[in-house]
């Protein structure tokens, strides 16, 4: 049985409505004795309620409840006994003088009845039994030693989009009791992975606790990429080990904050991927189990017929034009940082979080001034998906100075020229160079209106959304008959082209084509300015079989296949390779480079500057760029050849500033060529060069 607690003559006026959620209260006065560790000032904003009960369960004790007495712009709080470390807890409360409806509790809730209890939006742990969902009071004591975040400049950053479970899941040479969790993204062999590819930051898909969706629940299917967060300040314990499970919420804590350790040790950064922009209960028809229960009008945004208005896709939308919700986002921002060390945030449809009251977005949206003005956030790294569903959802290029931008003109110019222009039209290509060479310098015209430089542009081919890079190459449509919708899901526009042939194939004719597409893809990707985006898995050529929106697969479709196969061994060779060329070529140029100290030089296949006419040709699909910066150490040339035949073109003639002659190229790379051997023959500036179809040839001045 619940006991309820009727004293609250105790804690009248004692209590605090800040911070949010549980907290030690303050003493009286400087000499008064500190209270007992279990005694906490619990605060709530809770809007939509007129009295709040606290139902809370101490390990080894029974329930018990308690009613919040003080309520301060709709922020109840009071203190409250009894609550030490690892006590479930939740809140429950009427509205307009009559009870909320609360569900019948699961027939093994402990035998006490309570109800489903309403989550607390700043519960640091979630505990999960059945549909039964309780918060937990934690500790954030945890040995971090001399851990130190890397720091990495964003000239240097090259970020490994990631999902904890996939990651590892049929890795060899982890231990199985690792494999698809927080410690086994951590271990030495994965860490190896990272350093021998290159790669400088972790980018993991949503961490926060997440649910399954009704409709997934019903087809036996699960939400495995998570973007359908339940608590914002909770780490998800399925990502961790059994062990660390069963032993409870602290220790699945201590998992992550490991995970985070020891990348960190290893020079690598983790950015997380987070979904503030709507919660898992869904529509106005959804489950309730928190928001909508302490304050559904307040929490989520509406028409003016008081309807959800919905900018996500997902159900509902939490409001931003509510201050008490971008403090909510601020907050859990903050403590992720100050209590897990990450080192930046990707903003899951982060338009939503800058629309004001009027639903538009606004660069001067509170949300993006408090990180501005924030002494820790604003050195984080941040990273706009800059778009939602709702109308002007598409901002690409207009996110503030201090984000950087996922840059869907890179991704669909790049795919573009290189995968859509040729399918179905190989003999006649069309579609010129433009949209390519605006990629390759970082889409300026697109960042610079913000005052950002070309930094600004977060580059990616393929995404956890969407094909992965070798399904890009090999299928022309998408296959998700496994989501159970019948096909209708996922984006239908993909700018690929399966090379002739839908699908797996043996033939070696086709398998060689997609394999140099594949290698043209990823060192665009590599030699562009800006900062670039590596899907796991496409280094190893990893498959969903033509599902472009496996975000309901937790199963082998999606986790990274490690096996090593000629094709895989051959792709991770030659995503390491120009991975270190970038790199190379990066630490041989000027500390301002790619901003003011800039040189970037266009020609033809004659070795002619780029004329206005050539540019908007559409046949036009010769391009050569040299670029450098003042005072680099040397330069290089891309020599792009999009015509599916050989051509012939002449270099650049490049005068030395020393007046000495012709410079001459001394190293020539090409995707179609996979080992790291220097060509002997040296090219003279002018010469006549032949290049294969379909290639990008690289030269180090």
């Amino acid at each position: 049985m619940v006991m309820p607690i009727f004293d609250t003559a105790s804690t009248t006026g004692a209590s605090r409505p800040s911070p949010l959620g549980l907290s030690l209260p303050q003493p009286a006065s400087p000499d008064a004795e500190a209270s007992s560790p279990d005694r906490v000032n619990v605060a709530v904003w809770a809007p939509g309620l007129s009295t709040v009960e606290i139902a809370y369960k101490a390990p080894g004790e029974s329930w018990k409840v308690q009613t919040l007495p003080k309520c301060d712009d709709g922020v109840h709080h009071g203190l409250v006994e009894g609550l030490p470390p690892g006590t479930r807890y939740g809140f429950r409360g009427t509205a307009q003088g009559e009870a909320l409806p609360l569900s019948v509790p699961a027939p093994d809730f402990d035998s006490d009845d309570v109800g489903q209890l309403l989550l607390d939006p700043y519960g640091r742990a979630v505990h999960q039994r059945g549909e039964h969902l309780s918060s937990v009071r934690m500790e954030s004591a945890f040995d971090w030693g001399d851990d130190r975040q890397p720091r990495t400049p964003w000239r240097e950053t090259i970020v490994y989009e990631a999902h904890v479970r996939g990651q590892s899941m049929l890795h060899p040479d982890i231990p199985e009791h690792l494999r698809g969790t927080y410690a086994g993204m951590a271990h030495p062999a994965m860490i190896e992975h990272f350093h021998s590819l290159g790669v400088t930051a972790v980018q993991l898909l949503p961490v926060h606790f997440h649910m399954d969706e009704q409709h997934l629940q019903y087809l036996g299917l699960t939400n495995y990429w998570g973007y359908n967060t339940a608590a914002f300040f909770a780490p998800h314990a399925d990502y961790a080990t059994q062990a660390a499970q069963q032993a409870g919420p602290h220790a699945v804590q201590d998992e992550f904050k490991g995970m985070v350790k020891l990348l960190h040790a290893a020079g690598i950064e983790v950015i997380l991927d987070v979904v503030y922009n709507h919660t898992a209960e869904g529509g106005p028809d959804g489950d309730t189990f928190s928001f909508r229960g302490l304050g559904e009008q307040q929490y989520y945004r509406h028409d003016a017929h008081g309807r959800y208005l919905d900018t996500t896709g997902c159900g509902n939308t939490l409001n931003f034009a509510e201050p008490r919700v971008v403090d909510l986002a601020i907050d859990s921002l903050r403590y992720w940082v100050d209590e897990f060390h990450i080192d930046g945030f990707r903003f899951d449809l982060a338009v939503t979080l800058c629309r004001n009251a009027g639903n538009e977005f606004d660069l001067g949206h509170p949300f993006l001034k408090r990180i501005a003005e924030d002494p820790v956030l604003s050195k984080s790294k941040l990273i706009s998906e800059p778009w939602d569903v709702g109308y002007g959802g598409w901002q690409t290029g207009r996110f503030p100075k201090g984000w950087a931008d996922w840059n869907d003109h890179f991704r669909d110019g790049v795919r573009r020229f290189w995968l859509s222009d040729r399918s179905g039209v190989e003999p006649g290509l069309s579609g010129g160079v433009g949209a390519l060479a605006d990629a390759l310098t970082g889409s300026a015209r697109v960042f610079e209106p913000s005052g950002r430089s070309r930094l600004a542009s977060l580059n990616f081919i393929t995404a956890h959304d969407g094909f992965t890079l070798a399904d890009l190459v090999s299928y022309d449509r998408k296959h998700n008959e496994a989501n159970g919708e019948q096909n209708r899901d996922g984006h239908s526009d993909n700018r690929s082209y399966n090379h002739g042939f839908e699908g797996r194939t043996e033939n070696e004719t086709i398998l060689a084509a997609r394999a140099l597409s594949k290698r043209n893809l990823m060192t665009t990707l590599m030699i562009s300015i800006g900062v670039p985006m590596i899907t796991a898995g496409d280094e190893l050529g990893r498959t969903q079989q033509g599902n472009n929106n496996a975000y309901c697969q937790d199963n082998q479709l999606t986790w990274i296949d490690w096996t090593q196969t000629p094709e895989s061994h051959d792709m991770l060779r030659s995503t390491k390779r120009v991975i270190r060329l970038r790199k190379e070529f990066l630490q041989a140029q000027d500390p301002g480079f790619p901003d003011s100290r800039t040189d970037l030089d266009w020609f033809d296949e004659k070795g002619q500057p780029m004329t206005a006419a050539k540019w908007n040709d559409p046949s036009v699909r010769i391009l050569q760029l040299l670029l450098s910066s003042e005072g680099g150490a040397f330069r290089g040339l891309l020599v792009i050849n999009g015509h599916k035949d050989d051509k012939k073109i002449v270099l650049p003639k490049l005068i030395a500033e020393s007046g000495a002659g012709h410079r001459m190229f001394e190293l020539r790379l090409t995707t179609s060529e996979l080992n790291d051997r220097r060509q002997g023959a040296l090219v003279a500036a002018g010469e006549r060069e032949i290049v294969q179809g379909n290639t990008i040839n690289i030269y180090r001045t």
